[in-house]
């Protein structure tokens, strides 16, 4: 396998190793003739990142197999890219064979310096596949990354969870005088209902749908979502930078949410590169009896939670990053909805308020 690019696709290609790199800390590589995909999974295994890149992404691309699958540590990849992109010509990257367990990445640089370095990788990786189909879930909204950022700028700026609360969009005058200004979204804070004495800072954010999204589809009873802030403003930035705006989809409490670029509001739109990012939610909604304390309670009444044990998150490779809270359902427990890929690897680097 050997790919080669410069320009903007290099560009692209750095934002993707970055954003993956604030999700996980492995990277799986598949390739074949008709694509490159990336895949990163957390630590906790709630959260799933793949970016894929057809083949004119690429100045040149060519694999020499049907398929080549390998992972390698994002830190050390990231090592590579520390080198502004600014100053770099072009990138290549080269797997010698598909038993090679190195790979190659070669920068040549504008004032003729030539970087080579050489990642130790894996050359089996345990790869299972995200098997959610985007187009099966109901409700959905389009957002500009701006937009998104002035939204999520009301917010504390050490908060964990944040839940989206979708309602059907009024349809009579008379309607809205029961809402707060006829807002049909919320975005609220998230606090622990186990923590007693929080002080931290609740806010609620009521809007527009039509003023703040390019697109709204929600046509059936309230519902929310409640998942990771971290993992969305990782997101958001990949998105940002690439200009492109990005598409949510979801369903309820409990199942996951799905955010993936949007290439203009054309269905028919098309792109040489896509991503998915999918998060785990929360089982409690904060819809039940307005009180989200004892929703939360009930909605874990034997319902399985989080639990690992030191020795897991050591395998883990890291023990660093917080675990997510006991009322998140892990990926291990949304059989039936999506495969999780792992991999085992061994792996080195040489030299309130209201709008």
């Amino acid at each position: 396998m050997e790919f080669s690019l410069s320009g903007n696709a290099l560009k692209t290609l750095a934002r993707s190793i970055t954003c993956l790199a604030r999700i996980g800390n492995e990277l799986v590589v598949e390739a074949s003739p008709s694509q490159l995909t990336f895949h990163s999974l957390n630590s906790s295994r709630s959260t799933y990142l793949s970016i894929s890149f057809k083949p004119d992404f690429f100045d040149v691309y060519t694999i020499s197999n049907p398929q080549v699958k390998c992972s390698l540590l994002l830190k050390a990849v990231c090592s590579v890219l520390r080198t502004p992109v600014t100053s770099i010509d072009h990138l290549s990257v080269l797997l010698p064979d598909q038993y090679a367990s190195k790979i190659q990445w070669t920068l040549d640089c504008y004032n003729g310096i030539r970087k080579a370095y050489w990642i130790t990788c894996n050359i089996e990786p345990d790869i299972q596949h995200l098997s959610l189909d985007r187009r099966k879930l109901p409700s959905s909204f389009v957002v500009r990354p701006r937009d998104l950022t002035r939204l999520l700028a009301n917010f504390q700026s050490t908060l964990q969870e944040i839940t989206i609360i979708a309602t059907e969009p009024l349809s009579s005058p008379a309607d809205v005088e029961n809402e707060i200004g006829g807002k049909a979204v919320e975005l609220r804070s998230y606090l622990d209902p186990t923590k007693e004495n929080d002080s931290s800072l609740h806010t609620q954010l009521w809007i527009d749908p039509t003023e703040e999204f390019m697109l709204y589809t929600h046509n059936r009873d309230p519902v929310d979502v409640t998942f990771a802030v971290k993992e969305l403003k990782a997101f958001l930035s990949f998105c940002e930078g690439c200009e492109v705006d990005i598409h949510f989809y979801f369903d309820k409490a409990g199942e996951p949410i799905l955010m993936a670029p949007k290439f203009g509001l054309d269905d028919g739109s098309t792109s040489n590169f896509d991503a998915t990012l999918v998060l785990a939610t929360m089982l409690a909604s904060q819809l039940q009896d307005g009180n989200p304390v004892e929703a939360a309670a009930d909605a874990m009444h034997g319902q399985p939670v989080h639990e690992t044990s030191q020795a897991e998150d050591r395998s883990r490779g890291n023990v660093s990053e917080p675990p997510p809270s006991d009322h998140t359902r892990i990926w291990s427990d949304l059989s039936g909805k999506f495969d999780i890929f792992k991999c085992n690897l061994m792996s080195s680097i040489r030299t309130n308020v209201i709008l």
